[in-house]
């Protein structure tokens, strides 16, 4: 049995026009009290019994924070649990924290895998996010982190921008992926209530259905040409580099969420804690408000696996099997999903469609 460790942290230079994550301004005060409550609380889920083989600093901006309070929390991660040798060790960037020296302490620190949130690699679109770096100075990113050792990189792409075309979409791809890097996560725009996108204006412009789904296609042919291989409904990957933290999400795997918003899935529990950076640091281990007792059944599971394109095996809960095979006939003579062996996996047709299809097979 091993484990994945997920620290959240909630500070950003800027809030993006589209981002609904928990963050606050980054304040160098609020940002020390909030190291000493994760290094508590780190103490507090020691395990040394338990091989811990992920760990996934995210946020908000993680790399915003000082280096050494990466290196305080790698030191006490490292002496709280029973680490895997190979361990993952990723930390979310974004492209204007990442200098040349910060990066090398990253690297002394023990972070072996940066997923950088670029976005796009047009400067029209960067603005229209609210990305406060360039296409140009995204590519300095990724280039000084290879030469700082890094050689497990990922870079977010985002797709359904407003006003954007397949032709500045594949653009964007064709610049990203000759950038040295492993792996891409490449989502679809979506306007989360109470940002700032949540507005006529953006909703006016943003493509509709129809182009979305296009622009989707366009996106995972131009990434297999360019020899990303899709396993994830959003993510794509050189042999080798998935993101073996993010995999533990998807094959309801045991993990332990630290900081304010953070989630767990932890010995039979589901549970997170709240939206509350004052909370998170005033109390002396981070209160856990339970959400499931009973975690990774059925329904959850089978959701979760049909997010991959390697599938759900139908045999990992034999008593739903009938029951799914009599739901197949019309995703099969859509084209939706394939069904080979014990496998029901989705097409890449599906992957659009996939909350529907989900919804039809398992609910």
């Amino acid at each position: 049995m091993s484990i994945g460790l997920y620290i959240h942290v909630p500070f950003c230079a800027k809030k993006c026009s589209y981002c609904d994550f928990y963050s606050l301004s980054y304040n160098r005060a609020h940002a020390e009290s909030y190291a000493e409550a994760v290094l508590r609380n780190i103490r507090h889920y020691s395990d040394k019994l338990t091989i811990l083989d992920t760990v996934y600093f995210g946020g908000g901006t993680p790399s915003l924070l000082p280096a050494e309070y990466i290196s305080r929390f790698m030191a006490e991660i490292k002496n709280s649990f029973n680490m895997a040798e190979n361990s993952e060790i990723t930390l979310e960037a974004n492209p204007n924290t990442l200098t040349a020296e910060r990066l090398e302490m990253l690297r002394k620190s023990g972070i072996n895998r940066l997923s950088i949130g670029i976005q796009s690699m047009n400067d029209d679109e960067l603005k229209i996010l609210g990305r406060t770096h360039t296409a140009e100075r995204a590519a300095k990113a990724v280039y000084d982190a290879k030469s700082a050792g890094f050689d497990n990189i990922s870079c977010d792409l985002m797709a359904a921008i407003p006003n954007q075309t397949a032709e500045t979409l594949i653009r964007s791809i064709d610049a990203m992926a000759d950038l040295p890097i492993q792996h891409i996560s490449a989502y679809i725009l979506k306007i989360e209530e109470g940002t700032a996108f949540d507005c006529d204006e953006i909703r006016r412009n943003i493509p509709d259905e129809d182009t979305t789904a296009e622009l989707y296609m366009t996106m995972v042919n131009r990434l297999r040409e360019k020899e990303f291989m899709q396993y994830e409904v959003s993510n794509f990957t050189k042999k080798g580099f998935e993101s073996r933290h993010n995999c533990r999400y998807w094959n309801c795997l045991d993990y332990i969420g630290i900081g304010p918003s953070a989630h767990s899935c932890y010995k039979g529990k589901r549970f997170a804690v709240s939206d509350d950076l004052q909370e998170f640091v005033e109390s002396p281990v981070q209160i856990e408000k339970i959400n499931d007792e009973s975690p990774c059944g059925f329904e959850e599971y089978a959701m979760l696996r049909l997010r991959l394109a390697e599938g759900y095996d139908l045999n990992d809960f034999p008593e739903y099997k009938e029951d799914l095979i009599k739901k197949l006939p019309p995703l099969l003579k859509a084209g939706y999903v394939t069904y080979e062996g014990e496998k029901i996996a989705l097409t890449e047709k599906g992957f659009i469609m996939s909350n529907s299809v989900i919804e039809y097979l398992i609910f």
